[in-house]
């Protein structure tokens, strides 16, 4: 895999690229960097395709966005500059994993017919949250306690190999330090996103939309899950094993899930 840089607005954007094909571009989650997924974009790789995984504006060095664009429009705009700043001039397969599936989200409804196909992987967007009582309230109404307490049961549940630990200690301790607010900001943006009529959208666009889960996913409700299921009105669904950063901890696993999701003679629901 190699990892570069290239300008965009102004300031230099770490990538990484691995493969020779059609371009795909991953969008890691919430507190990581791109660098955290190599195994598993290194496994993509192999299905033919060529990745393109840049650090998300707020983590990995790659500053913030302006105020004037801290949602996820602004996201999906400085994507499309990234885009450009490479050359990519094709319709992309977008994959995005929980924070990163929101911005792919908001940019398969954004860019239009930059985009050819959309894969989320535990994404956030749907909004929806179940308590104890089994009722489906707003996601914005989930206690900030539980959220962590979601995070920290999945991470210890993940087990990536200690080379992957170390990257996910190291990225998260320096996307804090620098800059402490942006990541506070990015985190209520990911955990109050509202992509439903985003999605209800890009179903009536007819944009091939394929939604990758793991059924012991704490962090990601699944009464989200399930909305975003009815947003896009039943589309393919993968289910495999697995906590919220599954692909982290198995590589081989998400290439394989990812095989049969880019395979497009696949159908229905696994």
């Amino acid at each position: 895999m190699s990892w570069r840089e290239v300008a965009v607005g102004g300031h230099p954007v770490a990538y990484g690229v691995v493969g020779h094909g059609s371009p795909v571009v991953f969008l890691h989650g919430f507190g990581l960097t791109h660098r955290t997924y190599a195994g598993a974009l290194r496994r993509l790789s192999g299905m033919g395709v060529r990745v393109y995984a840049p650090a998300l504006p707020g983590f990995g060095g790659t500053p913030e966005l302006p105020p004037r664009r801290r949602n996820l429009a602004g996201y999906a705009h400085w994507l499309a500059a990234f885009l450009d700043a490479l050359g990519l001039d094709e319709p992309v397969t977008l994959v995005g994993h929980s924070f990163g599936g929101g911005v792919a989200i908001q940019s398969a409804h954004d860019l239009g017919d930059r985009v050819a196909r959309l894969v989320l992987i535990n994404s956030v967007g749907g909004a929806a949250w179940s308590p104890a009582d089994g009722r489906v309230r707003p996601i914005r109404e989930r206690p900030l306690w539980e959220w962590g307490a979601a995070a920290t049961g999945d991470a210890l549940a993940t087990r990536p190999p200690v080379s992957a630990l170390v990257t996910i200690a190291i990225d998260a301790v320096v996307n804090a330090v620098r800059n402490p607010r942006a990541v506070l900001r990015i985190a209520d943006l990911a955990r109050t996103a509202d992509l439903r009529r985003e999605l209800v959208e890009l179903a009536d666009r007819g944009l091939p939309v394929t939604l990758l889960w793991s059924h012991s996913d704490t962090f990601i409700p699944r009464a989200s899950f399930e909305s975003l299921r009815a947003a896009l009105r039943n589309p393919p669904v993968l289910t495999v094993a697995g906590c919220h950063g599954w692909l982290i901890g198995d590589p081989d696993g998400f290439g394989n899930a990812m095989a049969a999701v880019l395979d497009e003679r696949a159908q229905g629901v696994a």
